[in-house]
């Protein structure tokens, strides 16, 4: 039978009858005959809660203390869970990361897999155990515990899936699946059967909250079958219709991807995003290089970039960043960019939204980007920027038009269809 990795997220064991109903669900697959790795998050609240009190003692907290501190809520998590399914019967065993051994780097809060030792998880497997394994955490090379940072225990249970060569890695959340835009702005909206790596990279890209990116980068790099599937249905449902429930994340080559791509996967959008224009730039060589240069140094990222067609030896360049980071580049761009390079002024606008379609399909069709200038015009909706990729268009607009513009987009290509 199939060795899969089931991981559930912070809601998904947020109180003690759901860890319940998490040790039920794994229960029923063990009971199918399958090898069965579980991967839980802290219970929802717990990390942030953990992080409250070292602040209260350090206001900045050290690094490897709070990664020692952080590094408890998958503990009580894998501790309980193991219970559960010991109250149930079963041979089942925990395990923190580094007694796995899951072994990072030592970048504290945001450490990065280097490898997996898998032989005890083997063993115990071969022996009939529910592994459970604690999400989130690592070890680095002198044996200091640390933490992977945000999206931590999907990226664990994707890189414990890799190691272990497993059939399937199934994330279970609190929605059931991907859909082809927002259905909170768009009702019709469709849950996805399947979904290619690339596809779900761009979707988790531009906002999409499904996955982290990371994870998703490395079950790609893995070839690590992913399945995103809701946590708050019956935990007793049949076996065989949960393992084609949710979305399967996979690859084109996949025999389960349907034969003929739909052109367009879905409507993805952010709205954390600020534009900022550098006007009158001298048009010469370096001169992105110097205006970009110190904003990335100060590690902000730049998303879309434009520079416009130069005119008397000038020119405009305009770029996005994190809404957030928005007010700290406008005052390097002020303070270090402007009078070096002579630009007349620099602006900023935090009302734009970034809207994009996605699909592995446009990589065979044409016409994709003018029939979506062509909706938009229609309705009035300007366009302020425009950037592509082999799979997906991206255009910067007025953010009030913003779930106009989905609505619209997602009716014209008929995402709603099978």
């Amino acid at each position: 039978m199939a060795l899969i990795v089931q991981k559930f997220g912070g809601t998904s064991v947020g109180s003690i009858e759901r860890i319940r109903n998490v040790a039920r669900r794994v229960a029923k697959w063990r009971a199918a005959g399958h090898s069965v790795v579980v991967v839980p998050s802290a219970m929802a609240g717990e990390t942030n809660r953990l992080i409250a009190l070292a602040r209260e003692i350090q206001p900045h907290p050290d690094p490897r203390e709070l990664d020692v501190i952080a590094s408890t809520g998958e503990q009580v998590t894998i501790g309980l869970l193991a219970m559960a399914l010991l109250e149930l019967g079963l041979k089942a065993r925990s395990y923190t990361g580094w007694q796995v051994k899951v072994q990072t780097d030592a970048s504290y809060a945001k450490a990065r897999i280097i490898s997996i030792d898998e032989e005890r998880l083997r063993r115990n497997l071969a022996e009939g155990y529910i592994a459970v394994v604690a999400g989130f955490q690592g070890v680095d090379a002198q044996g200091n515990i640390t933490t992977l940072g945000r999206g931590g225990s999907d990226t664990s249970a994707v890189a414990l899936a890799a190691a272990l060569k497993a059939d399937e890695c199934q994330i279970f959340t609190d929605v059931d699946g991907v859909y082809t835009t927002d259905p909170r702005i768009v009702p019709q909206a469709r849950r996805l059967k399947t979904i290619t790596f690339e596809e779900m990279l761009e979707m988790a890209s531009l906002g999409s909250k499904v996955l982290q990116i990371r994870a998703v980068e490395f079950a790609g790099k893995y070839r690590v079958r992913l399945r995103v599937l809701s946590s708050l249905t019956d935990p007793m449902l049949p076996v065989a219709e949960e393992a084609e429930a949710g979305t399967l994340i996979t690859f084109e080559d996949d025999p389960n991807m349907a034969m003929e791509k739909a052109v367009i996967s879905g409507v993805a959008f952010n709205r954390d995003e600020a534009k900022i224009t550098v006007h009158d730039v001298p048009d010469r060589p370096g001169v992105a290089y110097a205006i970009l240069g110190p904003i990335a140094e100060a590690n902000i990222d730049v998303d879309v970039i434009v520079q416009n067609v130069g005119h008397d030896g000038m020119t405009d360049l305009s770029c996005t960043v994190n809404r957030a980071d928005c007010a700290r580049a406008m005052k390097i761009l002020k303070q270090q960019v402007q009078p070096h390079i002579k630009c007349r002024e620099v602006t900023s606008d935090e009302k734009i939204a970034k809207l994009s379609l996605v699909g592995v399909g446009m990589r065979s069709h044409v016409g994709i980007a003018s029939q979506m200038f062509r909706t938009l015009a229609e309705e009035g909706i300007n366009i302020q920027m425009i950037t592509t990729s082999e799979i997906k268009i991206s255009v910067v607009i007025d953010e009030k038009y913003l779930e106009l513009a989905v609505r619209v987009l997602h009716n014209a290509f008929e995402l709603e269809r099978e």
